[in-house]
């Protein structure tokens, strides 16, 4: 397995990302997600392979992810909640059970 992902930041919320495969860009993250997350700004492009390490997540969830649903959105640890971040954290969830 090997991956091109490109990883966003989110403007509106620090350490949220968005991990899409690079060859398809946004086009498969849904509007509804674009307008929580805010507009993308693109943080690093990445090779995704099973040796490689990523600091929260596992590669093997993000791969499946991609392949699923064409993006993974990486949430900032919990702290404080606030009513945008239960939203998203709501929209993750009700996807992941899909």
């Amino acid at each position: 397995m090997k991956i091109i992902c490109q990883i966003y930041r989110s403007p509106k919320e620090e350490g949220m990302y968005l991990y899409v495969k690079k060859e398809a860009g946004l086009t498969q993250v849904p509007d509804e997600l674009l307008a929580l997350f805010g507009k993308p700004q693109p943080a690093m492009v990445l090779l995704l392979t099973p040796e490689k390490k990523l600091a929260r997540v596992s590669v093997e969830k993000v791969a499946e992810s991609l392949e699923s649903q064409g993006f993974y959105l990486q949430l900032p640890p919990r702290n404080e909640e606030d009513s945008e971040m239960a939203q998203m954290r709501a929209y993750n969830s009700k996807l992941s059970s899909s």
